[in-house]
């Protein structure tokens, strides 16, 4: 059974820094694309960034040049470095795993910036 459990959601005040971490279990996670989806209430969910089985990156316009998507293989572990976080940052961030067909999800968490 697969297990994706976020943390590291907490409020902060804008320009800030968070990290997030996504621990997977019960995937063969290295082959695993893995990304970090946000969404906010009444807004679709919106993929924020990617990182591939092989390490080439992807990320959102709007988080571009301040959030960092990375992963751990030895650990089953994606981060997401979030810096200067804005208030239009504030939403639940998923972490989510992908492999052809297959996608799961995490529970989410919180994230809150205060201006």
């Amino acid at each position: 059974q697969v297990h994706l459990v976020e943390s590291g959601g907490v409020l902060v005040q804008a320009v800030g820094s968070l990290r997030l971490s996504c621990s997977a279990s019960g995937i063969a996670f290295s082959i695993n694309h893995m990304c970090w989806y946000r969404q906010t209430p009444g807004k679709q969910r919106e993929l924020v960034a990617r990182i591939t089985s092989g390490g080439s990156t992807y990320y959102a316009d709007s988080v571009n040049g301040r959030f960092t998507i990375s992963r751990d293989n030895a650990k089953n572990t994606v981060y997401l470095q979030m810096n200067s976080l804005k208030p239009e940052d504030t939403a639940v961030y998923y972490c989510n795993a992908n492999f052809r067909t297959s996608m799961s999800w995490g529970q989410g968490t919180q994230v809150t910036v205060s201006s």
